[in-house]
């Protein structure tokens, strides 16, 4: 597959065209950003991590039976994609409460819900990605209510899946944000990435923090968190 020219840069990962239209290459970089961009900065070997966890991650949840859009992974840092339209939800699936959660409510971090909470967010930048509902959602024509259903749905398969896993592997996953998208022939499938820029990840038995929160926090150790959390994947990653 040829690499051509780049369609889009993130915060995260830029975009390339290939030779064909179905598909895309994504490169994963170190740039680090928080609290929709205003805290910049650089995770040290961040791009090639959390290309392999996503990736890994995204194969487990095929074998699963939820369709993904991973192809195969290139390079340490470059993975080929299905090409998506791109749903703007952001989807996140809460176990405990943690972040914007705890500030939002007035309630302290790390209380475990009876069942997880699934919200959605408007994907855009320049209103601060608001929280949504379906009727909002639906108004707005982002996404009709029979795909809202089915991305909820996905949703809550994929965090039975994730939390079986990384029981595991000795972590507790708190929350985590997905995205999905649209093939030409409109089958809603799972895009963007799950790493721990999008997921919290806590030790399980210390509570200690193993993803982007250090970089948001000021805790230190950012860098020694992503390869623990790797290392305990690939550990359990049969």
């Amino acid at each position: 597959m040829e690499k051509r020219q780049q369609l889009y840069e993130g915060k995260a990962k830029k975009v390339f065209a290939t030779d064909d239209p179905d598909y895309l290459i994504v490169e994963y970089k170190d740039d680090a950003t928080a609290f929709n961009g205003v805290k910049r900065g650089m995770i040290r070997g961040k791009g090639a991590i959390n290309n392999r966890m996503s990736n890994r991650l995204m194969q487990k949840l095929e074998a699963a039976g939820i369709p993904t859009h991973f192809v195969r992974e290139l390079s340490d840092r470059e993975t080929l994609v299905k090409s998506v339209e791109i749903i703007p939800l952001e989807v996140i699936v809460r176990n405990t409460s943690a972040g914007s959660f705890s500030q939002r409510y007035g309630v302290a971090e790390g209380i475990d819900f009876e069942s997880p909470t699934v919200e959605l967010s408007y994907k855009n930048d320049a209103l601060g990605d608001p929280l949504i509902n379906t009727d909002s959602a639906a108004a707005l024509k982002l996404a009709s209510r029979t795909e809202i259903a089915l991305i909820r749905q996905y949703a809550l398969r994929i965090d039975r899946e994730l939390r079986r896993f990384w029981r595991i592997c000795g972590v507790k996953l708190v929350d985590f944000k997905l995205e999905f998208g649209r093939l030409p022939d409109g089958e809603i499938i799972l895009a963007d990435e799950i790493s721990p820029d999008t997921c919290r990840l806590w030790d399980a038995a210390t509570g200690e923090k193993l993803d982007k929160d250090r970089f948001r926090r000021d805790l230190g150790g950012v860098e020694d968190a992503y390869r623990e959390i790797l290392r305990r994947m690939e550990s359990h990653d049969a």
